[in-house]
C-alpha cells in the first residue's frame, strides 16, 4: 500500500489550492481526479460561461458608449477562444505540472476502503490526511418526462456550438440569469421559469425586481411563482407544462435549479462518514484526518469559497490551525449589468435579532461615474446595517462593475468596520465606489 502525507480526491479549484500548498511545503501528496484537473469551474462552468458572456456584454456596452457603434460578433472566433480557455478539454499540462511539483497524479474514481485509506482503480493509498474535494453536479428537478425529453445542464450550455431558436430556463438564479441573457442576446427566444416569487430569490427582493427589468428589456419572458411539472416531445420540439396548466414550446430545456454535492461512489461508509443533506459534515470530519472543501460541503457553492476552505485546511495540516468564517462572502452574477451581494439580506438580519437599518441609492442620481461610463447610466446600491452594533452586515448592487466594487462591502462586513469609519472614508473620483458614501449617509441615524 502506497503511503502519503495527504491524498486529495478531486482536483477542482479547492483541490488544486490544497495540493499546491501542501506540495510547496514539501509534503508527499497524491492527487486523484476522475475527469479533468481544473474541475467543473475550469471546463464547464465559471471559465467557459464568463468567456462566452464577455463578447455579448462588450457588444452591448459599445452601443452605450458615445461615438461607438455596436461591433459585429464573430461567433466562430468566440467559440475558438472559449475552446482555448477550456484547454480543448485537455488537462495534460496540468497533470505534468503537478508531477513536476512532486505529486503522484492518479486519473480515476476514488473510493474509501477505510478511515484514511483510498482505492483508485485497484491501487490502495493511505495517508495521514484525506481531502475530499469532489465538487457538485447540476440538480435535476422532479419534472415528469424530463429524462425522456432531454435537457441541458451547465455543461451542454457552455459547450454549445449553435444557438437554439428557443430556450426554456428552469430556475432564475445565477445560471438562469447568466445563460438566459446570453442566449437572448445571441438571438434565442428565452423563457425563464422560476418557482420562487422573484428572480435571485436568495437575495433582497429588490435585486430580483431590478434584474427582472433588465432581462425583460432583452426580450426575455420571465415567469415567477411558476413550476415546471411535465415535459414531453411533440415532433422536433419539447413541450413543458407549468403548474397553472400553461404549455411552453421550446427547442431546449436548460436546468439552472441549483447543484448537489457529488458524493456517489465514494464509499463514505467505509470511512465512517454519514453525509448530511447539504453535504459532508466538515466539523466532525476534521478531527479524523478527513477534510472536505468546496461544493461537497454545506458552505456556499462558489469557487472562491472552495479556494478559501482549501487554504484553511492546508494551514491546519501544516500546523497552523484556524477556523473558517463565511461572514461577508461576495456573490456575483455576471449579467449585464452585474449583480453582486455580500453578507445578509435585511430579512436575514432581522431574523437574527438585529436592529436593522437599510438604504438604497440610484448611482446615476448620486455619482458622476455612471454618466462618464455610458450614455444611459444604470445602477443601484443597497446597504444593510445593524444600528445596535454600528456595523455593516449586508450589501447588494445591480450595476456595471458591481462584481469589482462589492469587495469593499465584503471586507467591511467581514472585519466589522464601524459605520463611523466607513463614513470617514475617501473614494477616488469618479468611481462607482463613491456610491458607498452616498448610501451610508442615507442610513437612518
Amino acid at each position: 500500500m502506497d503511503r502519503y502525507d495527504a491524498i486529495v480526491v478531486g482536483m477542482g479549484p479547492g483541490g488544486e489550492v490544497a495540493a499546491s500548498r501542501l506540495l510547496a511545503a514539501g509534503k508527499r501528496v497524491a492527487v486523484v481526479e476522475r475527469e479533468l484537473i481544473g474541475g467543473e469551474c475550469g471546463y464547464w462552468a465559471c471559465i467557459p460561461s464568463k468567456t462566452l458572456l464577455r463578447p455579448v456584454e462588450a457588444r452591448a456596452a459599445a452601443g452605450r458608449v458615445p461615438g461607438l457603434d455596436a461591433p459585429a460578433l464573430d461567433w466562430a472566433l468566440a467559440l475558438a477562444y472559449r475552446d482555448v480557455m477550456i484547454r480543448h478539454l485537455d488537462d495534460g499540462r496540468q497533470v505534468a505540472g503537478y508531477q513536476k511539483q512532486g505529486a503522484i497524479v492518479l486519473k480515476g474514481a476514488a473510493r474509501f476502503t477505510g478511515p484514511r485509506t483510498v482505492e483508485v482503480d485497484g491501487r490502495s493509498l493511505q495517508a495521514d490526511h484525506v481531502i475530499v474535494a469532489t465538487g457538485s453536479q447540476a440538480a435535476v428537478p422532479p419534472i415528469e418526462g424530463l429524462a425522456e425529453v432531454g435537457y441541458w445542464t451547465n455543461r451542454e450550455a457552455t459547450g454549445l456550438s449553435e444557438i437554439p431558436r428557443r430556450a426554456l430556463l428552469v430556475g432564475g438564479s445565477a445560471v438562469g440569469v447568466e445563460l438566459g441573457q446570453f442566449l437572448a442576446r445571441m438571438g434565442a427566444r428565452v423563457t425563464i421559469v422560476q418557482r420562487g416569487p422573484s428572480l435571485m430569490d436568495r437575495e433582497d427582493p429588490r435585486v430580483g425586481e431590478l434584474i427582472r427589468g433588465v432581462l425583460e428589456a432583452d426580450g426575455i419572458d420571465v415567469r415567477t411563482g411558476r413550476t415546471a411539472t411535465r415535459a414531453r416531445r411533440d415532433g422536433g420540439e419539447a413541450v413543458v407544462t407549468l403548474d397553472d396548466g400553461e404549455q411552453i414550446h421550446t427547442d431546449v430545456i436548460v436546468l439552472g435549479a441549483g447543484r448537489r454535492p457529488r458524493l456517489d461512489g465514494l464509499g463514505l461508509e467505509a470511512a465512517g462518514i454519514i453525509p448530511e443533506s447539504g453535504g459532508l459534515p466538515v466539523d466532525s470530519l476534521a478531527g479524523e484526518g478527513i477534510w472536505a472543501v468546496g461544493d461537497v460541503t454545506p458552505a456556499p457553492k462558489f469557487t472562491h469559497v472552495a479556494k478559501y476552505q482549501a487554504r484553511v485546511v492546508a494551514d491546519a495540516i501544516l500546523g497552523k490551525p484556524r477556523r473558517t468564517s463565511y461572514l461577508g462572502i461576495p456573490r456575483v452574477v455576471f449579467s449585464d449589468p452585474e449583480v453582486a451581494a455580500a453578507g445578509m439580506t435585511a430579512d436575514q438580519a432581522r431574523a437574527q435579532g438585529m436592529d436593522v437599518i437599510t438604504a438604497e441609492v440610484s448611482l446615476p442620481d448620486a455619482l458622476a461615474r455612471p454618466w462618464t461610463y455610458e450614455t444611459e447610466p444604470r445602477g443601484h446600491l443597497g446597504l444593510v446595517a445593524d444600528r445596535r452594533d454600528g456595523v455593516l452586515v449586508g450589501a447588494w448592487a445591480v450595476a456595471p462593475l458591481a462584481g469589482e466594487f462589492i469587495h469593499q462591502a465584503a471586507q467591511a462586513i467581514r472585519a466589522r468596520i464601524p459605520l463611523a469609519t466607513l463614513l470617514d472614508g475617501v473614494a477616488q473620483f469618479p468611481t462607482y465606489s463613491e456610491g458607498y458614501l452616498a448610501a451610508l449617509e442615507r442610513l437612518e441615524p
